[in-house]
């Protein structure tokens, strides 16, 4: 497997190249900067490229844009983006390329075996997420669910709902009294932080928080 690397922290990148080469891969070129890591690239098509998201000159996002800028022009050269912390936003935004791609967290290089696995299946047309950032997309997901808030029955009538059912209609599908229906229905009402308008077209509203959320 031919690979190219850029980290701008030396001692960082020639222990990674050590390693991989100490494993049987062909590091073409080491790079400090994104506009060496393209420049690399172009010249000597790899099959991989081991980035990290934070390169000069301002250490912000240069790795990553370098990382896109490659898969548009390579889309067949897989890309491992290395990250100090996991960033979501931009995890998400690199992992929407598709096959070949993946990104770990800078901690994970030091379980060798794991590391070389993820290199591995990367090359072979996989892709690879760093279980730190699976835990912070879940999370993520989470925080932005509108539905997190209510309770699963309430969401078995918040269902009903979406299916054009009334209140009795609900109360007769769920088993519940109408009373009951109605509490709940306030309290999906409350919990989505809906407009105050009138009933039926908060009921409306809430109809389409649900469908949105699905």
């Amino acid at each position: 497997m031919r690979v190219v690397l850029a980290e701008d922290d030396v001692l960082l990148r020639e222990g990674i190249a050590s390693l991989l080469v100490r494993e049987g891969l062909d590091v073409l070129g080491q790079a400090g900067d994104a506009t060496e890591l393209l420049r690399l690239v172009r010249a000597t098509q790899p099959d991989l490229v081991v980035v990290d998201v934070r390169m000069p000159p301002t250490h912000t996002t240069e790795g990553l844009q370098a990382a896109q800028q490659i898969r548009a022009e390579l889309p067949e050269t897989g890309v491992l983006v290395l990250s100090a912390y996991a960033d979501v936003d931009q995890a998400m935004e690199l992992l929407a390329g598709g096959r070949r791609i993946g990104y770990l967290l800078k901690s994970r290089i030091t379980d060798v075996t794991e590391f070389l696995a993820a290199v591995e299946r990367i090359a072979g047309g996989g892709s690879v997420i760093d279980p730190g950032l699976v835990s912070e997309l879940v999370t993520a997901r989470r925080r932005d669910d509108p539905l997190a808030a209510l309770s699963s029955r309430e969401r078995e009538v918040l269902g009903q709902m979406a299916e054009g059912q009334s209140n009795s209609g609900i109360a007769r599908r769920l088993w519940i009294t109408e009373g009951t229906v109605e509490k709940h229905v306030r309290s999906v009402l409350s919990k989505l932080n809906l407009p105050e308008t009138d009933d039926h077209h908060r009921r409306v509203l809430a109809v389409l928080t649900f469908l949105e959320a699905r």
